[in-house]
């Protein structure tokens, strides 16, 4: 349980990620090499044996590897449609907004606008603190713009109003499909499987190597620590240099603002 919590930490930054592999794996295949001088050497018979058993566990790690990144490529394309769905029902319901009276338009539309403020920060903070407040800063505007339009409509019940709160509602749930998208990651437990396979081939590789060297060594660990750089950054939404840029939300907002 203990590593589990750690990992749960180090996967949240690609670069350790990448270090924390890339010593285990070659520390894994120096350890099968020091089991091998221990014991005698494979007969004939039994080296065809292992070499099977080698070439099926690095043929397994190679394609959970390749489910990995496609899970997490599926989730990075998730983020992004999803934000380009908030921007869309952010545009459309501030335009909805002209069907309520005067007033209450009026108020939605610098409401929408804080809101949208509120999002685009969403997506390019990477401070936890900040992150938090950004949070506390959208449930109150979403209960403010939820408050108003339902307050019109219990005064107005038009088809015009309700197309106003539907359009609300829809903003709404975007931003909570938003939400489950970001907290929607590659389990843990998958990345514990894919380091404990990597560590077994890296095991078998040190122990059946018939030259040694340190290069010679550090091939597989290597590659494989790349992969799970690569795997680690697009999954991880705020750590990464792949992320998600709030590109619509950013177009959206300045056209809004401007006259």
């Amino acid at each position: 349980m203990v590593w589990l919590i750690r990992m749960t930490h180090i996967v949240d930054f690609p670069p350790l990620v990448f270090l924390f592999s890339l010593v285990t794996l070659w520390l894994s295949a120096e350890i099968g090499d020091a089991i091998h001088r221990r014991l005698r050497p494979l007969s004939a018979d039994e080296q065809q044996d292992f070499d099977r058993v080698l070439a099926a566990t690095l043929t397994l790690l190679g394609l959970i590897i390749g489910f990995s990144f496609s899970m997490v490529i599926t989730r990075y394309d998730l983020r992004k449609n999803y934000e380009e769905e908030e921007a869309n029902a952010i545009g459309t319901e501030y335009f909805r907004a002209d069907l309520l009276p005067a007033a209450d338009a009026a108020k939605v539309h610098e409401l929408l606008r804080n809101y949208l403020d509120q999002r685009v920060l969403f997506y390019e903070t990477r401070n936890a603190q900040q992150l938090a407040e950004i949070d506390a800063r959208t449930t109150k505007l979403e209960t403010e713009l939820w408050s108003q339009v339902q307050a019109v409509a219990a005064k107005q019940s038009t088809p015009t109003v309700a197309l106003a709160v539907s359009g609300m509602n829809d903003v709404l749930n975007s931003q909570g499909y938003t939400q489950a998208a970001w907290w929607n990651r590659l389990p843990i437990a998958a990345w514990g499987l894919l380091f404990a396979i990597a560590v077994f081939c890296d095991l078998l590789i040190g122990y059946g190597a018939r030259r040694k060297g340190i290069v010679l060594f550090l091939i597989l660990p290597l590659a494989v620590s790349t992969s799970f750089l690569l795997i680690a950054d697009i999954d991880s939404p705020r750590r990464g240099l792949i992320e998600v840029v709030p590109q619509n939300l950013i177009s959206l907002s300045q056209s809004l603002r401007t006259p």
